[in-house]
């Protein structure tokens, strides 16, 4: 194992620094959409923590308190883990990043960390590696959302909202609900709009920018991103045009 080094971002290194998604390609809209909203976000209380290898970047994790989550998750005095990615496996390093969390929730007096897993995309963290750490799930959401928790007492536990089919039926047209928190919302985006002109359809977009219109919004507990069509969920991850157009046309 080469040096180990856990590097929190802040408003005065994270210029130098810079996020971890898209990093290959700083001039990306969505890269520096991401680091704008990382500066406005610390003041709230997010930590982004960037873990380095020899000097290269290993894996980072980004967590802040619920009442500023981009998770649509109900409950108090918790730490909502958004992101967790490594790309050297098999060294532990992710379990470090949870270790880190659950430590400065505790330091906080936070009741617990939650974090939204969801199997069948890679835009959500990995399940395994939560249990492994002493995660406990204890709700589901459609699509495959699950939600798990690590508590440090017997306060109550977090949950979703129920009301999922509902939020659907107030979107007719298409319709992309997002916020700026991934920086691959910006070429998921794209694709969908490339579709949506391909086949003549007029698309909305609804930019987010707060809890509660994110809570009322959103499609599905992810938060970040979703795309509706004659209230039906088209996706809440980056599709392909080609994918996107096929989505799209079955509904027409």
């Amino acid at each position: 194992m080469g040096t180990i080094e856990m590097i929190p971002l802040d408003e005065e290194n994270l210029e130098s620094q810079g996020c971890y998604c898209l990093r290959s390609r700083p001039n990306e809209k969505g890269y520096t959409d991401k680091n704008n909203w990382l500066t406005d976000r610390f003041s709230e209380g997010l930590k982004y923590v960037k873990l380095m290898e020899d000097g290269k970047p290993a894996g980072f994790i980004e967590y802040t308190p619920i009442e500023y989550s981009s998770r649509v998750v109900y409950g108090d005095n918790y730490l909502v883990i958004h992101c967790l990615w490594v790309n050297i496996t098999g060294k532990g390093y992710a379990s470090k990043l949870i270790k880190q969390c659950i430590q400065d929730a505790k330091e906080q007096n936070k009741d617990g960390v939650i974090v939204i897993t969801n199997p069948e995309t890679s835009w959500t963290p990995s399940k395994e590696v939560f249990i492994k750490n002493n995660f406990i799930e204890i709700e589901q959401a459609p699509y495959g959302f699950e939600l798990l928790v690590y508590k440090f007492g017997d306060s109550p536990n977090p949950y979703f909202p129920n009301d999922w089919e509902e939020r659907l039926m107030t979107f007719e047209s298409l319709t992309i609900v997002r916020t700026r928190q991934c920086p691959f919302v910006e070429i998921a985006t794209d694709n969908v709009l490339k579709a949506a002109n391909a086949l003549g359809i007029t698309a909305e977009i609804i930019d987010i920018q707060t809890r509660e219109d994110l809570l009322r919004l959103s499609p599905t507990p992810y938060g970040i991103y979703g795309v509706i069509y004659k209230n039906t969920l088209i996706s809440y991850h980056r599709l392909t045009t080609h994918s996107a157009v096929k989505r799209l046309k079955a509904l027409m």
